[in-house]
This record gives structure tokens, sequence and C-alpha cells, in this order.
């Protein structure tokens, strides 16, 4: 009873770490992505907060 309990506990905690790692990576991914998609956009805000050019 305790070694599948113990093996159940393994395989949730690899998963666990499993998800940590890849959801950080994919997180970096898209941060990347938002960074160079609009370099001119320095307060994260996007075009709204830009004064029109007079």
């Amino acid at each position: 009873m305790f070694i599948i309990g113990f093996v159940i506990f393994l395989f949730y905690v690899y998963f666990l770490i499993w998800n940590i790692f890849y959801s950080n990576k994919k997180q970096r991914e898209e941060n990347n992505y938002a960074a160079k998609s609009d370099e001119v956009d320095s307060d994260g805000m996007g075009n709204f907060t830009r004064f029109p050019d007079k």
C-alpha cells in the first residue's frame, strides 16, 4: 500500500516540476514576442497612451 502511494506521489511531483518549467519556458517565449513586436512602446500600455503628432 505504501509503495503504491509512493509511486503515485512520485508521478505527482514529477509532473508538478515539469509543469513549472514548461510554463516558465512558454511565458518567456510570449514575453520575448511581445517585447519584439513593439519596441517603441516603452510603458507597455499600447498605442492609446501615445500623444499624436501635432
